[in-house]
C-alpha cells in the first residue's frame, strides 16, 4: 500500500525542525526547496521526495521528542531564526539537538515557555490556546484601582486588534501588582489592556502554562517529568505519542 502524501509543513513538523506554522512562513520566504525546486504553500510530498531549508537536507532521524520548560529572562527573543536576532532562545538555551518554542513570550517579558523538536503538540496547544490557561504575575506603574480589575476581568475592546478580550480571571496582588489568568493568548494582550486603562506595565511574568508551573531559576531549563507530559497530553486531547521521561537538564 503506497504511504499516505503529506503537506511539506505537515512533514517538517513531524521531524521535528519547526511547527507547521513557522514552516509555512520558511515556504513563503522561499528557504523551502523539494528536489531543488522553490515549492508553493501546500504542497504534497511522495516518499521519494528531497526537503531541504536553507540548503540542509531535512530527514527524520530523531528517536525520542523533547519537552522542555524553560525561564526566559528579559531581552530573549522567542525565534527560531538565529540569522536575525543575536539574543534568541535558541542559541541562549545551547540545547544539543534542534527545539523550537511553543507560541511566545515577547522580549520584555520573563517567565515560563515551552520547547519542543514535536512539531504535532505545538499545533494542538496552539489550536487549544484559547480554552487553556496561562497564568502571569504583573506589576504596573500606579496603584491597582477596582475599577482596574473589574473591567480587566470583563474584557476590553481593543482597538489595534479589533477585538474584545475575553473575560479573565483578575486578582490584585499589592498596591502595584496583580495576577491574572488568561485563556487567550493575542498579541501582547496584557500590556494592550493595561494600556487601554492607562496603566503602563513594568515588569510581566508568565508562572503557569496549563499544568505546567514555572519552578526555575531565570534562565535554566528543565524537561518536564513523566506526570507532567501524561497531564498535558490529556488537556490537549488524543495525543498517540509515547513519552519517556528524561533526567532533568539544567543550563550552567
Amino acid at each position: 500500500m503506497d504511504e499516505p502524501l503529506k503537506r511539506i509543513n505537515k512533514y517538517l513538523s513531524e521531524v521535528g525542525y519547526c511547527s507547521r506554522r513557522e514552516a509555512d512562513k520558511l515556504i513563503e520566504a522561499g528557504r523551502v526547496t523539494v528536489n531543488g525546486n522553490v515549492p508553493e504553500k501546500g504542497t504534497k510530498l511522495t516518499p521519494s521526495d528531497k526537503v531541504y531549508v536553507d540548503g540542509e537536507l531535512i530527514e527524520n532521524t530523531k528517536k525520542k521528542f523533547t519537552y522542555l520548560a524553560f525561564n526566559k529572562p528579559v531581552g530573549i527573543v522567542c525565534t527560531t531564526d538565529t540569522r536575525v536576532e543575536k539574543d534568541n532562545i535558541i542559541d541562549y538555551i545551547g540545547y544539543h539537538k534542534r527545539i523550537f518554542p511553543i507560541g511566545r513570550l515577547d522580549k520584555p517579558s520573563e517567565g515560563l515557555i515551552l520547547l519542543t523538536d514535536d512539531g504535532d503538540i505545538v499545533n494542538k496547544i496552539l489550536r487549544a490556546s484559547n480554552n487553556h490557561e496561562k497564568e502571569y504575575i504583573v506589576t504596573v506603574d500606579k496603584p491597582i484601582s477596582q475599577t482596574f480589575i473589574e473591567r480587566m476581568s470583563q474584557g476590553i475592546y481593543l482597538e489595534e486588534l479589533k477585538q474584545t478580550t475575553r473575560p479573565c480571571k483578575v486578582k490584585k496582588l499589592s498596591s502595584n501588582t496583580f495576577k491574572i489568568i488568561l485563556t487567550q493568548g493575542l498579541n501582547r494582550q496584557i500590556r494592550r489592556m493595561c494600556s487601554h486603562l492607562n496603566y503602563d506595565v513594568q515588569t510581566l511574568k508568565r508562572i503557569r502554562i496549563m499544568n505546567i508551573k514555572l519552578d526555575l531559576p531565570v534562565g535554566e531549563y528543565r524537561e518536564l517529568n513523566k506526570e507532567e507530559y501524561i497531564e498535558l497530553d490529556k488537556l490537549i486531547s488524543n495525543s498517540s505519542k509515547e513519552f519517556a521521561p528524561k533526567t532533568i537538564k539544567r543550563r550552567r
